[in-house]
């Protein structure tokens, strides 16, 4: 007889890295247009105003603007960009002094 029992190799030694899916920015944050919002896998959160939905369900910003989630359905949000008014004033006062050719003063 054997005088030990035969050892098995364990079948549980494997772990995968995370995906990093998630909330990106919070609500009431300001944002610059091209910035991830939401990585999901589904549809979880739906592009709004101000956002597009990328191949793979990616929420991104398309205007600079502070962000918004609203309750579509009882599952589903709603994540928009609101148009901040400092967003929006520094850059049209920005686009007037580079057409003007005032600069700015330090």
């Amino acid at each position: 007889m054997a005088h030990k029992k035969a050892g098995s190799s364990s079948k549980n030694g494997r772990d995968s890295v995370g995906q990093r899916l998630g909330v990106k920015v919070g609500d009431g944050q300001v944002v610059t247009a091209g910035s991830i919002l939401v990585r999901q896998r589904g549809m979880t959160f739906i592009a709004g105003t101000g956002t597009r939905l990328a191949h793979d369900y990616t929420v991104f910003a398309t205007a600079p603007g502070r962000v918004r989630f609203d309750h579509q359905t009882k599952l589903k949000k709603r994540v928009r960009i609101e148009a901040s008014e400092a967003a929006a004033t520094s850059d049209t006062g920005t686009a007037t002094a580079l057409a003007t050719g005032d600069k700015a003063e330090a």
